[in-house]
């Protein structure tokens, strides 16, 4: 009995834990599957953080690769900056001479045409304002004139002495002679610092507060006179210096044995005004009797606004008549054979327009007067070749379609005074012209 209820009780426990084990089996089975599950999904996230981050790795590396890439090739280029010479900048050819000196060449081709409307006794394109016609005496009315004598050509040199530039120049146009058709030298003269010796413009008679003009020998109260000389400039300050020359004004009228002495001093008083002070003294002597010469000069240039110049040029001269142009001879030989001078004023002013780039204009008015000495007047030979008065005024136009290229422009219209009548009782002299001129620079 026991036998079989411990049979019985075994079979029981068997038939009951038989199917908890089942349960127990399946849930650790499926529990183990969901772990599986999770570990491998664990697996794979982790590895893909992995490549995430090797990824990233090989880029940055990367990066590096090619900053070092630059950084080589920059230092590549600094390095060969360093060594090779610095690159020169290319220039405009130097003509040389064969001793060595730099020199330009310069220029231009001018020709010059004028109409005379009335006036005038000789035949010449360029103002002679002191001897035209007297009115019904030979006059030279509606002729037409051209030349191309003032075409002109030029050199600057230029080389070291002493570690201190010497310069030059010589320039040369065909005015010369009587006619004008002839070379002539305008210009020739060396500078070395402070020093000038040659022949240039007179340190007296200046062009630079002349009105411009179309005429090459330009109108009556200025002065286009170039002198052999030895000057020496004294700088006070950048606004202020002072010029002394000894010159030549080669007067043919007088047995010349000193030259000239002639003081200049140039002052800016502002950006836009420049005046000059002169001063001249010149011993005329004739045979064995002489006077002394002198004059006094002032000239002024003004930049009224941006494109509008005003310029003016007053002289008063005592016994000279080789520094300003058309003048009466400066002393005359008495009967006595004593010496009497010429006294004159003169002035000229004008304004220059700059209306653009290619056109501008000039009008201007000069005017000169002498003394009215008897004694001077009773010497003179021919009374009616002198001037009491003389004056002109002109308007003209300049146009440069290009920079090498200009055409202009001129009507100009002046009359003289003579001391004596002509035969037909007229002392007036009229010079009424139309000037053009084209200029070629080069």
């Amino acid at each position: 009995m026991n036998t079989t209820l411990l049979t019985q009780a075994t079979e029981f426990q068997s038939k009951k834990v038989q199917p908890a084990m089942k349960r127990t089996l399946m849930l650790s089975m499926i529990a183990l599957s969901m772990g599986g599950v999770s570990v491998a999904a664990q697996a794979q996230t982790q590895q893909q953080k992995e490549i995430e981050q090797l990824r990233q790795e090989v880029q940055a590396l990367r990066n590096m690769v090619e900053q070092q890439k630059v950084q080589t090739a920059q230092t590549a280029t600094a390095i060969a900056a360093v060594q090779r010479p610095a690159p020169v900048a290319t220039a405009n050819p130097v003509l040389k001479t064969a001793k060595g000196a730099e020199f330009n060449l310069y220029g231009n081709v001018r020709a010059d045409a004028s109409y005379q409307v009335e006036g005038t006794s000789r035949d010449l394109p360029y103002n002679h304002i002191n001897a035209v016609a007297l009115e019904g005496n030979s006059e030279n009315s509606d002729r037409l004139r051209s030349t191309l004598a003032a075409t002109r050509l030029g050199l600057d040199f230029k080389t070291q002495v002493y570690e201190q530039d010497v310069k030059g120049k010589i320039e040369v146009d065909f005015l010369g002679g009587s006619n004008f058709d002839n070379l002539r030298i305008r210009h020739a003269y060396l500078s070395y610092g402070n020093w000038l010796m040659g022949q240039t413009w007179s340190n007296f008679a200046v062009p630079d507060y002349m009105p411009e003009t179309i005429d090459a020998l330009a109108y009556v109260g200025g002065a286009v006179k170039r002198t052999p000389q030895v000057r020496h400039t004294t700088k006070f300050n950048p606004q202020t210096n002072l010029v002394m020359a000894l010159e030549d004004p080669k007067d043919a009228s007088i047995t010349q044995r000193l030259p000239a002495l002639t003081a200049r001093l140039n002052h800016q008083f502002a950006d836009n005004l420049n005046v000059s002070a002169r001063a001249m003294g010149h011993e005329k002597r004739v045979n064995s009797d002489e006077e002394m010469a002198w004059g006094v000069g002032l000239g002024a240039k003004y930049d009224v606004v941006p494109g509008t110049t005003l310029k003016a040029d007053y002289y008063h001269v005592k016994g000279d008549s080789s520094f300003v142009s058309f003048t009466n001879s400066g002393v005359v030989k008495q009967a006595d054979g004593s010496l009497v001078q010429s006294e004159f004023d003169s002035i000229t002013v004008g304004l220059t327009q700059q209306f653009n780039e290619k056109l501008r204009g000039t009008v201007g008015y000069g005017y000169m007067i002498f003394d009215e000495d008897q004694n001077y007047i009773n010497a003179l030979t021919n009374k009616t070749a002198a001037n009491k008065e003389l004056w002109q005024a002109w308007a003209n136009v300049f146009y440069s379609p290009t920079k090498p290229l200009s055409f202009g422009l001129e009507y100009v219209y002046g009359e003289r005074e003579a001391f004596g009548a002509a035969p037909n009782g007229s002392k007036t002299g009229e010079d009424n012209r139309l000037n053009a001129v084209a200029i070629y620079n080069f």
